[in-house]
């Protein structure tokens, strides 16, 4: 039977002219994952990773750890959305990374200010009123996700490895999440809100259908060093 772990990159570079760029923390949270594999894998795991670059970096670090001669399959089918087109669309001076950063660093909470933020972007881009206006529609980035995992079950039904990992992003395994425990766009979402970087969601494998384990663990990154636990 095959455990799969859904792991959501490292901390990027938010409000930067380039987010997709792991920071100096999300370097670190990407070792500390690595070398926590290395404790609870048994042998090495068949690897995917999205293409963007924090996907690739945590990967790439993470594996150094642990089985650094792993064959990696790169797949830009778990790629994120297109987040920042999502807030823009929202709001326009949100184009600009860094006007958004400007906006919540000036909040007494910041986190529940760009919660809030999130939450109105994202309603709107689900909501169906305005697919056209985006690159990639909810609709068809939901579609890409839920495919993405099935294509997933089906080769490891076929190939058996006892462990798979996918690097990927927060919104990715929110829908794989919400595909399997049936969730509304919102409460999808709101999942997305609460996954920490470099975190790992679990799935088991029953023939080629998918049962989720676990969602959202970070104790090991909390146990090594609390103040590295990010969500953005």
């Amino acid at each position: 039977m095959t455990t799969i772990y859904l792991i959501r990159h490292g901390q990027a570079s938010f409000g930067a002219e380039s987010y997709d760029k792991l920071s100096a923390n999300g370097e670190l949270q990407a070792q500390i994952l690595g070398q926590y594999f290395k404790k609870i894998l048994k042998e090495e795991p068949y690897v995917v990773s999205g293409s963007m670059q924090r996907h690739q970096q945590t990967t790439n670090i993470a594996l150094a750890e642990c089985f650094p001669n792993a064959h990696v399959h790169t797949n830009s089918a778990w790629n994120e959305f297109n987040h920042q087109q999502v807030f823009a669309q929202y709001e326009p001076r949100f184009n600009e990374p860094h006007l958004l950063k400007e906006d919540v660093s000036k909040e007494s909470n910041p986190r529940a200010y760009l919660a809030k933020i999130f939450e109105s972007a994202i309603g709107r881009w689900t909501g169906g009123e305005f697919h056209h206006e985006y690159d990639e529609s909810w609709p068809v980035f939901k579609l890409r996700v839920e495919t993405a995992l099935q294509n997933l079950c089906d080769e490891l039904a076929k190939t058996q490895p006892r462990y798979a990992v996918v690097f990927t992003s927060g919104g990715v395994i929110s829908v794989a999440a919400g595909k399997l425990l049936e969730l509304s766009p919102n409460k999808t979402f709101a999942l997305n809100w609460a996954i920490a970087n470099a975190s790992m969601t679990t799935l088991r494998l029953v023939g080629n259908e998918p049962q989720l384990l676990s969602l959202n663990e970070h104790h090991f990154i909390k146990a090594e060093n609390s103040q590295l636990l990010t969500w953005i």
